[in-house]
């Protein structure tokens, strides 16, 4: 039985998957789709399932296998995983009061572009709630690497592999074989593009140009995302030439902050969310004494501004505040003074918390009404305020080619109720009024 819509998906639209992976797909589908003939197949990835918790409060989540936007029910049969599953279950995750952080355990070689950046916009959306983490297990490749970088904090156990940041696409002619047996296609058409990438006509310069456009496009998509999660520079993320960094070279490059297992990262999540959720704890102890007790691979607390800015601090700024804490001299941590220095930190603290909540909840309403979720991320990695966001959207609204409202005016929800519907705005709005 043949299956022209894989073919589909696999011939003339760009991908990001591992070439390695991409000549296994062709070889096994091959003769399913009426093209080579396959050779060996390989055992199927596992199937992603909602995972219980492997730590307190801790919610695994498998990106396992090929990538798809759409699996159309035969995840069981294929392997396959697909960005409308994932995104449901990190959904799900957040608005589960018993989950306080996320763990991305990814093992994928990629697959298609469309909806990957949005789910990953949607991932760092997420984080701004709650934690999400990745383990590289063993590997995130292209797609799954746009997955993967994010996460805030990414892991790679000492086998993984990242990168592949890169965008290929297939053409297969086939008119010598068609000719061999015989047959000749001839395509109608109205539109002089309308044949491009038929197996049965020669690939033309111009259909060339064409996808060739759209690759680099999408490259450009592709490099600017790892660029705005990881806080690289476009150019070194270019350098890499879609080359694979495997263990301590993941590391090394940047595109992996730390290496080690599943159950190491799940350990080390597990001390940070600890060390996050007890502040009156932390309130009481000095920085002296927190330097001393804490040891040196245990994760540092992760401000509410480094979280909306999604880059690293600069260097130089992070050497100057080291120099100048270094030469100030510290009251005694036991002393009146000291105590009162922390409990009006952890005060300042507590309040700049709850205002970047509510900014945060918000921007997320704004567009969430506006129809257009899936830009509150890139408003919160630009520090965009509450009424430039509704500018942005009003005048996005009135430029936009129809306008159209499926809503009896007079069956209007309330901003809260809409908010509520939608369980990533419930959860924020559950986490704003419990810090507040």
């Amino acid at each position: 039985m043949l299956l022209p819509h894989l073919a589909s998906r696999l011939y003339g639209t760009p991908l990001l998957i591992a070439r390695s992976k991409l000549e296994v797909i062709l070889s096994v589908l091959g003769e399913r789709i009426g093209w080579p003939e396959p050779t060996a197949g390989l055992p199927a990835y596992p199937v992603p399932r909602s995972q219980s918790a492997c730590a307190p409060g801790i919610s695994v989540i498998p990106v396992h296998g090929t990538l798809v936007r759409r699996a159309l029910g035969v995840e069981a049969a294929s392997g396959m995983s697909s960005y409308g599953e994932i995104a449901a279950t990190i959904d799900a995750a957040v608005a589960d009061p018993a989950i306080a952080g996320i763990l991305l355990d990814v093992d994928s070689p990629g697959g298609e572009a469309g909806g990957v950046f949005e789910l990953g916009q949607r991932i760092r959306a997420a984080n701004a709630l709650k934690p999400v983490w990745a383990v590289a297990n063993d590997s995130a490749f292209s797609a799954a690497y746009a997955i993967a970088c994010s996460a805030s904090r990414v892991f790679v156990t000492g086998t993984a592999g990242v990168g592949s940041i890169g965008v290929i696409a297939m053409h297969v002619d086939q008119t010598v074989r068609d000719a061999k047996d015989g047959y000749r296609y001839t395509a109608i058409t109205a539109g002089a593009r309308k044949n491009d990438f038929s197996p049965h006509e020669v690939l033309t310069s111009d259909a060339h140009a064409g996808l060739q456009a759209e690759v680099s496009r999408l490259y450009d998509l592709f490099v600017a995302h790892v660029a705005q999660m990881r806080g690289i520079a476009p150019a070194l993320i270019r350098d890499t030439e879609a080359g694979l960094f495997f263990g301590p070279a993941a590391v090394a490059s940047g595109l992996a902050d730390a290496q080690g297992s599943l159950e190491s990262a799940l350990l080390e999540f597990n001390t940070f969310i600890s060390a996050r959720d007890s502040p009156r704890l932390l309130a009481h102890r000095s920085p002296r004494s927190e330097s001393r007790s804490l040891p040196r691979s245990a994760p540092r607390s992760i401000t509410q501004k480094e979280i909306f800015s999604m880059s690293a601090p600069n260097q130089d700024d992070v050497l100057a505040a080291s120099d100048a804490a270094q030469s100030v001299e510290l009251p005694d941590p036991d002393s009146d003074l000291a105590l009162a220095l922390d409990a009006a930190r952890t005060e300042a603290g507590a309040a700049a918390h709850a205002t970047a909540h509510a900014q945060a909840l918000a921007v997320a309403e704004l567009c969430q009404l506006a129809g257009h979720p899936e830009r509150t991320a890139a408003f919160l990695a630009q520090g965009t305020s509450e009424a430039e966001v509704r500018r942005t959207l009003l005048a996005a609204r009135a430029t936009s080619v129809e306008i159209a409202s499926l809503i009896a005016p007079d069956a209007a929800a309330s901003r809260s109720t809409q908010a509520l519907a939608n369980p990533l705005m419930a959860a924020v709005n559950k986490r704003n009024h419990q810090e507040i």
